[in-house]
């Protein structure tokens, strides 16, 4: 187990999930509730292969919920100045939808909202398009960009307080989960690192962790008022300092108190990629649902699959409900993971922290750990 469990869970909140006699539940199930894959929408010159990629590899490994990034990749017509005029058609979307649906997927559109605006030296659609939506419209992409770097630009952020910030971006997340049928939406909220800035008009002093969690439930209350569940990355719920996780896979901008003050009907996405940390069980006694994701590990990847397979079968039934599953991630894009799926090109190893692993190697594993048998 993680050498980090005392700072991520004190002995008393580990106990009812340690003592309650639960394993024949687990038993029962032929995998997790959740076996999943995130990864970035194809463009539309990809999207047969994608379409195939799904029919024959995703649907026979038992892979049952597709989390799928499209964010600006589509020609939305409900904010037009936004459409990517290369984006993925209605029609496209319909291909995917259909193949899904015969093979018993789920899909779940993602659309980064609040944080992950720009990338690199490059600020994204949304905030090329509107500038006044940005949090931080003081802070200049530069030139050439480094990390780290005297503004501690990672990534810029819109802010949750500007008046018009919903009436632009959530007819975006309605069109989107129209066009793929869709009953629950992932809203990224990850990395956030710019929030309640000083300098931000709006919101400048206001508490991070109550701004967080204000932006979360006007999103979860939007698309509850159509029936649709929302999902979102769990690092910003996480004390960094707490739990020596740092300023990555937690927060250590005063977010991790939102976990407190947000809907417990949203799904939690617990990314870690190094080690199978055991914050599932954070999530899980706090009410929340919450899924496991690996990404280039396959040794973590099977580690985090059996934690929650464990944790759910020895906890009480009120709290080992939430271990939902695990979600296979992939951060190469579409055209890289397809092309190292089919051996075009092998597995990049372009950074620190890319030197070992391999994100098709890493789903073949957890697959086989599930169980590719495993029936929707």
């Amino acid at each position: 187990m993680c050498t980090t469990i005392s700072k991520c869970l004190s002995p008393a909140l580990l106990l009812p999930l340690l003592v309650a006699p639960a394993a024949a539940r687990a038993a029962e199930e032929p995998g997790p509730r959740v076996r999943g894959f995130c990864i970035a929408a194809p463009g539309p010159s990809r999207m047969d292969e994608f379409v195939k990629f799904i029919d024959e590899e995703l649907t026979t490994r038992g892979v049952n919920t597709l989390v799928l990034r499209v964010d600006y990749n589509y020609r939305f017509t409900s904010r037009p100045e936004l459409a990517d005029a290369d984006g993925l058609s209605r029609g496209d979307v319909a291909k995917i939808v259909a193949i899904c649906r015969r093979g018993k997927i789920r899909v779940i559109p993602q659309i980064n909202l609040l944080g992950h605006q720009s990338w690199a030296n490059h600020p994204g659609r949304l905030l090329r398009v509107h500038p006044e939506l940005d949090e931080t419209p003081w802070v200049k992409m530069p030139e050439h960009y480094k990390w780290p770097n005297e503004d501690r630009l990672y990534c810029k952020s819109y802010c949750p307080r500007h008046p018009q910030v919903h009436e632009v971006v959530f007819p975006l997340v309605d069109e989107i989960c129209d066009a793929f049928e869709a009953d629950a939406f992932h809203a990224g909220l990850d990395e956030v690192f710019y929030i309640g800035e000083s300098k931000c008009p709006r919101c400048g002093g206001a508490d991070a962790g109550e701004l967080f969690a204000s932006e979360v439930r006007a999103i979860r209350d939007h698309l509850a008022a159509k029936g649709r569940k929302l999902w979102i990355w769990g690092d910003r719920l996480l004390d960094g300092e707490a739990t020596g996780l740092g300023e990555w896979e937690a927060s250590t901008n005063r977010t991790a108190r939102a976990i407190d003050l947000i809907p417990k009907d949203i799904v939690v996405c617990d990314w870690h990629y190094e080690r199978a940390v055991p914050t599932p069980a954070y999530f899980a006694l706090k009410g929340l649902d919450v899924v496991a994701c690996p990404w280039r590990k396959g040794d973590v990847a099977v580690r985090q699959l059996r934690d929650m397979r464990e944790l759910a079968a020895q906890s009480p039934a009120k709290t080992g409900r939430h271990f939902a599953g695990v979600i296979q991630t992939v951060w190469s894009g579409c055209d890289g993971f397809l092309d190292e799926f089919y051996g075009r090109k092998p597995p990049r190893k372009d950074g620190a922290q890319r030197r070992d692993g391999s994100e098709v190697q890493c789903f073949k594993m957890l697959a086989e750990a599930w169980g590719a048998g495993a029936k929707p």
